[in-house]
């Protein structure tokens, strides 16, 4: 007798005229009554794992079939991890999948991809898969930064710093990162006209910070551009409206005014300005010629005023002493032997004074009569 033999990891499709008619399970079977009874058996390994078959979708509608098998049914919106003994064998898309129950312990998680997100405990596992990367996409929103997720150029998340994982699929998903951090707004080599006529070549320096990414976005094409047009306008506006004199002596004036001019522009895109500053007014060269002859002039002027006051100062001082002594004999006399002293200092001479006014014999000792 010839027995047919179905192993422990086998398991036999039994056809007759082609059509299914039964499954053989593990054990020994008699060949000649299948030949008899016109029966074709295939064998099918379960070590494969899948159920792979030209017939699949006949046979899984056959309950002993199914109860052999894990039957996966997936529409265009659903994608299945499968596990096998812990460990992620693949990734299924739409479609039939049909996977032996025996010998592994096999695990199915599906998901729908409406959700684009994918969150896993096991993230790590999933994106080491081979071949893993064409179900996912994988982005990353750096530090002090945030990520605008859009879906056909409708924003559909807000993202914080940190590792994202996305589904593949038919539409079309964008990330548009926005830096938080301060930036600086550079505005260089702008040729403004002062309102007294001085053509002057302004560096302008703007420091910003974005506050709200989504506004900055939605709101402007972009809020880079729209600032430093803004800056531009502001500054024409601010120079041309001063005179040289007023924009040198108040640089500070027009820092501020340029601010305040900023901020509520940068307002309306989620910005915030941080600071403001001109850093550069460069003159042409015959304009810092005829300003150095200013102000050579101007310190001239201001050193012959005060050395006019000086002399002032002194003659009033001689002409308050001169009257002092004229109401004062006593005190001009006291300024005479005070002149006396200084006259005869370090001399070594002997005078010897008689009777009569002390005043007149010193006069005619230093040859000088009374008036």
């Amino acid at each position: 007798m010839i027995w047919t033999r179905i192993r422990r990891h086998e398991r036999g499709l039994v056809f007759r005229d082609g059509d299914f008619v039964g499954l053989l399970e593990p054990g020994r079977y008699l060949a000649l009554w299948l030949r008899l009874r016109r029966r074709v058996v295939q064998r099918l390994s379960t070590l494969a794992v899948r159920f792979e078959h030209d017939l699949l979708d006949v046979l899984v509608a056959d309950e002993r079939i199914r109860a052999a098998l894990h039957v996966l049914d997936l529409d265009d919106n659903q994608r299945a991890l499968v596990w096998q003994d812990g460990r992620l064998r693949e990734i299924v898309g739409p479609g039939r999948h049909a996977f032996w129950r025996s010998p592994y312990e096999l695990r199915f998680e599906v998901f729908n991809i409406d959700q684009p997100r994918f969150v896993h405990a096991r993230l790590d596992a999933v994106l080491g898969l081979p071949g893993g990367s064409r179900w996912f996409d994988l982005q990353l929103v750096p530090a002090e930064h945030r990520g605008l997720l859009q879906r056909d150029g409708r924003l559909v998340d807000v993202l914080e710093p940190g590792r994202y994982v996305f589904w593949r699929r038919a539409d079309r998903l964008q990330l548009e990162l926005v830096d938080l951090r301060e930036q600086l707004c550079d505005i260089s080599g702008q040729d403004i006209m002062t309102r007294d006529k001085v053509t002057l070549r302004v560096n302008l320096l703007v420091t910003y910070r974005v506050r709200d990414a989504v506004r900055a976005v939605t709101s402007t094409g972009d809020y880079g551009a729209t600032l430093y047009r803004e800056a531009q306008l502001a500054l024409r506006a601010a120079v041309g409206g001063r005179t040289l004199e007023q924009l040198l002596t108040g640089k500070e004036t027009v820092g501020d005014e340029l601010r305040a001019a900023l901020a509520r522009r940068a307002g309306t895109f989620g910005a915030e300005i941080i600071g403001v500053g001109l850093r550069d007014l460069i003159l042409p060269g015959e304009m810092k010629q005829i300003l150095n002859q200013v102000i050579v002039a101007e310190k001239q002027a201001q050193a012959n005023l005060i050395r006019r006051r000086e002399e002032t100062a002194a003659a009033r001082s001689q002409a308050n002493t001169a009257r002092l002594l004229a109401e004062n004999p006593t005190l001009a006399r006291i300024r005479e032997l005070e002149a006396l002293q200084e006259i005869l200092a370090g001399a070594r001479a002997t005078f010897v004074f008689g009777q009569g006014e002390l005043t007149d014999q010193v006069r005619s000792l230093i040859g000088k009569g009374p008036d």
